[in-house]
């Protein structure tokens, strides 16, 4: 039993005294978390440095954009071929995807030799028998009547411009194809396939096996994002945000990108953790000073690297005393087959005996310790470099999604990782011990290059279709110059038959005389009262307009809401509201006992009969308070102000907020003659020639129109350009078959044109998974807002997401690109409209002057004119197209409802004084 003892201790201590040794000899093959977190540091600027597009002509890690721009949804379906160039068989798939709502695939694969003369022949060569198996494989399965997409896994460095073409950049793995390089391999594959005119295949994919792999991978795990290889050659993908691709037009969404990492390292960046063994491996290859990453890592070398350790290892009698077999001197007799055979622990020393004697080495116990702890150190080696730089690409990941923790799917293939026995688990471990704050799952690819082919071409069709749908569904918003113009002359049309005294009654641009016959002339001056009522808040201000040198506008305001109970309830009850808010703000000013002239913004359609009579046409923005349509909005104030006994106002002036808007820009401006509103509401006012205007009497001087242009269409004259999500918000709204120009242009209802064009999308299985969720059937629920917000350029994807998420959407990074579409096609749409009717205005001014070109200021306000991140810059550009003889000069307006009232008032007071006079 001592005996049993002793021989333990003694094996155990030698082989502690054998690990010692060779540790002692490979310290530098030891690499520390310390060095790792370094080397993850470097490859993240090599990521940096190769999606610039100035930095990547000399980044060693190319990045290079695969052009594939979603992951699996589930929904994919259909038959597929895929052909798989790159290892050391080639392969056909045929790969059916049934949309059975399991996600389920079929495959089915046969495998091919990939002769030595092919791979190290000529190009025309290497196609043909590419295209002669794939013959082969479609005559065994019977395919060749069927006409197939194909993917083509290409597993070597391409540069792609779309995702049907590839540019070979260089070979790896041994091929070394004679007059490929630089050439499209796609072109290549398709004048092969054209020889065989019994076949029909088209192919729609290139395909990098990285880029395979995590596509099969997202097929099972949507959460799979990365992709990675580590076999016979090494390599990472993963989607990156199109806003840091320089490479690349455009800014929405995300791409994979193939990393091509193996040449991480070309530059001399990882040249202190590179070995004197490292370095005669890389000079005798056939690419010397090219992928040194990757021969660092991949098994195509890692059997090589032992060899070399054990052949200098034994010249300095440190192995196999002292004596060189032929089997050390000859370059690949060492493959990874055996480094894995000898790494299974649980076997002892047995399997690296058997392999040692085979190789006629004869080994000792202590030699067979001692090559059995190099392979490790090398394999560990190798685990631990390739653990660094997926790390890099995952806290990249992390960093864009701005997450301080992230769950993620790393899909994997290859045979290192599939065979050896102790890799997958030293990669994990250190994986997770480098980037504690990203969870990862590592899921093990099943045919990723041939599936995942087919996979990428499932999307790449899916993606085809569902444009398609939602071209269909955005065409009716896509206004052309010609269709702009119609609209342009329509309104004009419309114009003229609002100024006539015979049509004026059944037009439905109803062209309201406002009596304000005058703009600012800097002579203005007192304190006023304004009132401003137009939507669900209502403001009362105190105006002090001083003249002269010193001429100055001082405003004090204050806010009140109008629940929705008044704004539906009765006329009394929202001009008693209006009524006490305005004593609040007397009392609180300290002003209730003085009778001052007041200015009341009112901004929905008022019939005038002067200046201070304003009889309300119809409610619009929601409003609905019953007994005020056909009565006079002034004496209803009035009779407010006389029922509360409280005070007495001098109300000079009933005011459109239009108009306001005019006045406000025409006090800092003599030039404007135009007011715009592009907001809740839309509306334009202009200065027209009293000669013109024939329900007004008189022909002298001017009188500012407010067009009420929001009926425009409402006897059916745009309906050409009506969509059915138009109909469906105008069935919807308070007013249904009114204002409809309005609701084609205005800010209260192009969120709810954009809810409906989603429910739409939704329904057709386009978005959100074809859930309709609760949220998106309430009415209302997107604000015009977040339209501007979506829209925004500096906008990330990730945070229209967050606005999706705040709406209770629940979206994926390919839902805010449609989503994004869509709120651009509605707004842009309004945007143009809205031109086309100023267009109009601006020719009608200036033929009305007799000149062949005008000089005009339009006075602008609105919530979408301002805010909204296009509106204006489309506006502008349709009405530089529509009226080409305008040069028009858009100025914001500071308050026109409040400050223009009071510019009103102050200028009827000044009109009204010079009359006396």
């Amino acid at each position: 039993m001592f005996a049993v003892h002793l021989l333990a201790f003694h094996f155990t201590k030698l082989k502690e005294d054998q690990i010692k040794k060779v540790d002692r000899y490979l310290y530098h093959m030891r690499l520390s978390d310390d060095v790792l977190l370094d080397v993850m540091a470097r490859f993240q600027a090599e990521m940096v440095k190769g999606l610039g597009r100035d930095t990547n002509p000399t980044a060693t890690v190319k990045m290079l954009p695969s052009f594939v721009r979603s992951l699996p949804d589930g929904s994919e379906k259909g038959d597929f071929l895929a052909v798989d160039l790159g290892g050391s068989q080639f392969r056909a798939h045929r790969v059916k995807v049934f949309d059975d709502g399991k996600q389920s695939s079929q495959l089915e694969s046969k495998f091919y030799p990939t002769p030595k003369e092919v791979i190290q022949g000529n190009g025309a060569e290497l196609f043909d028998y590419v295209a002669d198996c794939l013959l082969d494989f479609m005559e065994t399965k019977n395919l060749k009547h069927k006409k197939l997409p194909l993917g083509f896994t290409f597993s070597f460095p391409c540069k792609q411009t779309k995702l049907e073409e590839g540019i070979l950049l260089a070979w790896t793995k041994h091929f070394k194809v004679r007059g490929v390089q630089d050439t499209d391999v796609v072109g290549s594959l398709r004048k092969a396939l054209q020889k065989h005119k019994d076949i029909d295949v088209d192919v729609l994919a290139l395909v990098n096996d990285t880029v395979g792999t995590m596509m099969t991978c997202g097929y099972d795990d949507q959460r799979c994002e990365v992709g990675l290889i580590i076999g016979t050659g090494t390599n990472a993908c993963y989607m990156e945000e199109m806003r840091h691709i320089d490479l690349v037009e455009g800014d929405e969404g995300r791409m994979c990108i193939n990393t091509e990492w193996g040449a991480f390292g070309d530059d001399g960046a990882l040249d202190d953790l590179r070995t004197e063994f490292d370095r005669e491996l890389d000079l005798g290859s056939l690419n010397p000073g090219k992928q040194l990453f990757e021969k660092m890592i991949s098994s195509l070398y890692l059997g090589e690297l032992v060899r070399l350790i054990l052949l200098k290892m034994t010249k300095e009698g440190l192995l196999f005393n002292g004596k060189v077999s032929t089997a050390l001197l000859t370059k690949g007799k060492i493959e990874m087959k055996h480094v894995s055979a000898m790494e299974k622990y649980k076997e002892g020393l047995s399997n690296t005996k058997e392999i040692l004697t085979e190789l006629n080495l004869f080994p000792s116990e202590e030699d067979c310790i001692a090559v059995q702890h190099v392979c490790t150190i090398v394999s560990f080696r190798s685990a631990n470099l390739c653990a660094a730089a997926l790390a890099a690409i995952l806290t990249r990941l992390r960093e864009n999604k701005k997450l301080l923790r992230m769950r993620t799917t790393v899909g994997i293939d290859g045979g290192l990782y599939k065979t050896h026995p102790q890799y997958a688990k030293r990669l994990h471990k250190v994986v997770r011990r480098l980037v504690p704050n990203c969870d990862v799952r590592f899921l093990l690819s099943v045919s990723g290059s041939g599936k995942g082919a087919a996979m990428v071409t499932a999307v790449a069709y899916r993606l085809a279709a569902q444009r398609k749908q939602i071209n269909a569904a955005l065409a009716p918003f896509l206004l052309s110059l010609e269709t702009l113009r119609e609209v342009k002359n329509k309104m004009r049309t419309e114009l003229e038959y609002g100024l006539k005294r015979e049509t004026q009654a059944s037009a439905t641009v109803k062209m309201l005389p406002t009596y304000v016959c005058g703009t600012p002339d800097g002579t203005e001056k007192g304190k006023f009262l304004a009132l401003d009522l137009g939507g669900t808040n209502f403001r009362v201000l105190l105006v002090k307009i001083r003249s002269g040198r010193r001429r100055s506008v001082q405003m004090y305001n204050k806010i009140f809401a109008i629940p929705l109970e008044i704004m539906q309830g009765t006329g009394e009850e929202l001009f008693d509201h209006i009524v006490q808010c305005i004593a609040d703000f007397l009392e609180y000013m300290g002003i209730k006992g003085a009778r001052l002239p007041l200015g009341f913004t009112f901004s929905f359609p008022c019939r005038q009969a002067s200046i201070d009579k304003g009889t309300l046409v119809g409610w619009t923005k929601g409003f609905k308070a019953t007994d005020c349509e056909g009565e006079d909005v002034v004496d209803m104030l009035r009779e407010a102000i006389r029922r509360r006994n409280e005070f007495d106002l001098d109300i000079v002036a009933v005011v459109n907020d239009t108009v306001g808007t005019m006045m406000t820009c025409g006090y800092e401006d003599p030039n404007c003659e135009i007011g715009l509103i592009a907001g809740t509401g839309s509306n334009v006012c202009y200065m027209e020639d009293m000669k013109n205007i024939e329900i007004v009497e008189g022909n002298e001087g001017k009188m500012c129109i407010n067009t009420e242009w929001g009926g425009f269409g409402d006897n059916g004259c745009i309906d050409n350009i009506r969509t059915k999500y138009d109909k469906e918000v105008d069935e919807g709204s308070l007013n249904p078959g009114k204002q409809r120009y309005e609701k084609m242009t205005s800010g209260m209802y192009l969120g709810e044109i954009v809810r409906q064009i989603l429910i739409d999308l939704t329904k057709q299985g386009l978005l959100f998974r074809g859930q309709i969720s609760e949220s998106l059937r309430k009415r209302g629920i997107f604000e015009t807002k977040f339209l501007s917000q979506i829209e925004s350029d500096r906008l990330a994807l990730l945070q229209v997401r967050r606005i999706l998420q705040q709406l209770g959407l629940d979206s994926t990074c390919e839902d805010s690109i449609i989503v994004k579409e869509v709120c651009g096609a509605v707004s842009k749409r309004a945007a143009q409209l809205c031109g086309a009717g100023l267009a109009a205005i601006v020719e009608k001014k200036r033929e009305n002057r007799g000149v062949e070109h005008l000089q005009i200021t339009v006075g602008v306000d609105g919530t979408l004119y301002k805010l909204h991140p296009h509106f204006s810059r489309v506006l502008r550009e349709t009405v530089k197209e529509l009226a080409p003889q305008c040069d028009v000069t858009f100025m914001l307006s500071e308050d026109g409802s409040g400050k223009g009232a009071a510019l009103i008032t102050a200028v009827a007071k000044r009109l009204h004084n010079v009359g006396q006079k």
